[in-house]
């Protein structure tokens, strides 16, 4: 995770979300761009607007555009100070989701943050961001953020595809850890028109990148397999939990699947979404 990316919800301070993707930063070594963005003034203008009044709403964007821009130098000092080496901060006009897809293209992991009172911060948008961008998703519970460690990692497991490309997408954070721990669910069968044999053993693969992670069955039901890992990661005394983003349906970004849906609303720990 050679460059991490961190949307900020203000340029005035800097929020959890934006402490914990530049700690992380920090602690991996890699690169932070943190990105402002806001909606273009035009979309809340009334059609019947006059001249007058569009000129009005434009003056009060470029304005905001000039100080958020003036955001950059404060915000490369601080990453600077945490022994980030490059350090970027950029400012997007347009709709946040079609902002984070593009720059995404060139970065590795995104840190969100849980606000329910926040635009683009609620977990309904979070999983309408994290099911559309591709990359994987750190979500910052709402909490104060303190020293970011890896000590201890959890990882929800459950055979899917979206499980296994988050693990994949971990592996760095992962041999950080002191200790891991496999939270293994029940098994969702998805590839319904090809076998393996041997099939994916994640035991093997983990052991493959010098990580050795101890097992632990989830007896319950898929209905609460959300509250049980928040549970047993809470007492595994995780610093995160690593997960697969299942969406129900791919025609419905924001129909994420039920373990998702609760693991988004209610984790008290930093979360690694990958859908």
């Amino acid at each position: 995770m050679y460059d991490i990316l961190v949307n900020s919800l203000n340029y005035e301070d800097w929020s959890r979300g934006v402490q914990y993707g530049t700690q992380l930063a920090a602690l991996m070594q890699a690169s932070i761009t943190g990105a402002y963005i806001y909606p273009s003034p035009l979309y809340a203008t009334p059609s019947f607007s006059t001249p007058e009044l569009i000129e009005a709403v434009l003056e009060t964007a470029r304005t905001l555009e000039a100080s958020a821009l003036a955001a950059e130098r404060p915000f490369v000092s601080w990453a600077s100070a945490m022994g980030i080496e490059h350090a970027a901060w950029v400012v997007g006009q347009g709709t946040l989701s079609d902002a984070l897809v593009q720059i995404a293209c060139w970065h590795d992991l995104l840190v969100l943050e849980r606000d329910p009172m926040r635009t683009w911060a609620s977990p309904a948008d979070l999983a309408a961001l994290i099911l559309a961008v591709g990359l994987p998703c750190i979500v910052v519970p709402p909490r104060p953020v303190r020293a970011v460690g890896l000590s201890r990692v959890a990882i929800a497991w459950n055979g899917a595809p979206e499980a296994i490309r988050a693990v994949h997408s971990a592996l760095p954070l992962l041999q950080r850890a002191e200790e891991v721990l496999l939270l293994r669910g029940s098994p969702k069968e998805t590839f319904h028109d090809v076998s393996w044999k041997p099939p994916f053993d994640v035991d093997a693969y983990l052991n493959r990148h010098g990580i050795r992670a101890r097992a632990q069955d989830l007896l319950t039901n898929e209905h609460a397999a959300g509250e049980a890992l928040l549970e047993q990661a809470d007492r595994f005394g995780a610093d995160l939990l690593v997960m697969g983003a299942y969406g129900r349906s791919r025609f419905s970004e924001w129909a994420l699947g039920g373990a998702t849906r609760h693991v988004l609303w209610h984790a008290r720990l930093p979360v690694l979404f990958r859908h």
